[in-house]
């Protein structure tokens, strides 16, 4: 069997490589446009409309949310009653306010679509399946902002697939970079205006509030474990200096490795927004997010083939430190899933206005598509590789159910833990 998946490994580099010119443009298009989270209609539509002019595809357009999609194309093998394999591809289009494409997201939804055109064309190829086979592309909307892989994953969007495969720009190739698991918040604090010369004492400073709260979280963190993080920016701090601020605004991202411990970060904050509020007599308001991005469940034989196939492609595996975060970490928690990372011929850094030009440079092409190729053959040894995809779901059972564990020990613990009795004794009386 294994020269037989060697030659359905070219065929899908053959494939993507006639498609090439129609899948530039493809992304192209989407770069010359940036859209932001949830808002990323033009890149839907020209999504929609690549899938809907293939052959054989079947297309839902505005999937599960208003710019969301799935693609799906099948093909129907083996002996009646022969369980479906469902390959699913992601794309993200979503694009970062004020400089654009700075993270490649044109590039993810450039490789998803080419690792879909070639698995399509590897499977038509051979002329009898011994399975039944469908490929599902997925538009997943607002990755920098919301989450819309959490949306369409409580929405059911990812029921019925057996593996999901995205690529990410990068700085270097990788297997993967440790993801950290994120909740957003937003505090607002409302105070008193008043004269600040002529009666300040009239006032109620909400900036005063927002100050303190950016010290009380600034100290905070000498307290923490070395590899939490909690970053924020004051948003709004008043609006002329003689007069005190009667509104003030702070947004903070709130990282842990893992999702068990967002809890204990977000008290730890709480408390810290809440004293500031104290402090100064502030009304404040605390805005979560509606989601929490999850730390990325690693599968280390879908890793493993990835990085074989890549290195067939010419691919110079790193492992380097990361500290980002995605909403794709809560999708591999429900299916199993692989996120690695490509080189797009460029050592300008991600968020930038340099990653930006990058991710639209022609010389991007050949290093996007590789990763596509990489992806398609990986589905092909999980489909027609004996005992892989079976060795993927064993692996993904016992990481899921030993985090379950972890989860019902965290409460157990919780549940049983004494509140803490003052140790200060009250002043002898004289």
């Amino acid at each position: 069997m294994s020269g037989n998946i060697q030659a359905l490994k070219q065929q899908v580099c053959s494939a993507i490589d006639e498609a090439k010119d129609k899948l530039h443009q493809l992304g192209s298009d989407i770069w010359r446009c940036p859209e932001l989270a949830y808002e990323e209609k033009q890149a839907h539509d020209t999504l929609v409309c690549f899938f809907k002019e293939e052959s054989g595809w079947s297309v839902e357009p505005r999937f599960k949310l208003e710019t969301a999609f799935r693609a799906s194309w099948e093909r129907v093998g083996g002996k009646d009653g022969s369980p479906t394999v469902n390959i699913g591809f992601l794309c993200e289009y979503d694009a970062l306010p004020g400089i654009g494409h700075a993270c490649g997201h044109n590039l993810i939804a450039e490789a998803g679509v080419a690792a879909a055109v070639g698995l399509k064309a590897a499977v038509e190829s051979i002329p009898e399946c011994p399975m039944h086979v469908k490929v599902t592309v997925l538009g997943t909307p607002a990755e920098e902002d919301g989450g819309g892989k959490i949306d369409m994953l409580q929405d059911g969007a990812f029921e019925g697939l057996d593996v999901v495969l995205m690529v990410h720009p990068s700085q270097e190739d990788a297997t993967y970079l440790p993801t950290v698991a994120v909740h957003d918040v937003v505090v607002r604090y409302h105070g008193r205006a008043s004269h600040a010369a002529a009666y300040p004492w009239e006032g109620v400073n909400a900036l005063d509030a927002a100050v303190l709260a950016y010290s009380n979280l600034s100290v905070l963190r000498q307290q923490f474990r070395p590899d939490w993080r909690m970053h924020g920016i004051i948003k709004h701090g008043g609006v002329k200096p003689n007069i005190i601020p009667d509104y003030s605004e702070l947004e903070y991202y709130l990282r842990t490795p893992t999702h068990q411990d967002l809890a204990t970060i977000k008290g730890k904050a709480e408390a810290c927004f809440r004293a500031a509020a104290m402090a100064t007599g502030c009304e404040v308001e605390l805005q979560f997010a509606k989601n929490e991005y999850y730390e990325i469940l690693r599968l280390q034989t879908l890793e493993d083939l990835y990085e074989e196939n890549g290195k067939v492609l010419g691919m110079k595996f790193v492992t380097e430190d990361s500290s980002g975060s995605t909403d794709f970490g809560n999708v591999t928690f429900a299916v199993p899933g692989i996120h690695p990372y490509f080189y797009i011929g460029s050592n300008a850094l991600s968020h930038t206005e340099e990653y930006t030009a990058a991710s639209g440079a022609m010389e991007a092409q050949f290093f996007t598509l590789r990763a596509a190729k990489a992806m398609a053959m990986t589905a092909v040894d999980v489909l027609f590789q004996p005992g892989v995809l079976a060795s993927i779901r064993q692996e993904f059972t016992e990481a899921t159910s030993g985090v379950e564990r972890s989860l019902r020990a965290l409460r157990q613990g919780l549940d049983k833990r004494q509140p803490r009795k003052c140790p200060v004794q009250p002043p002898a009386e004289s």
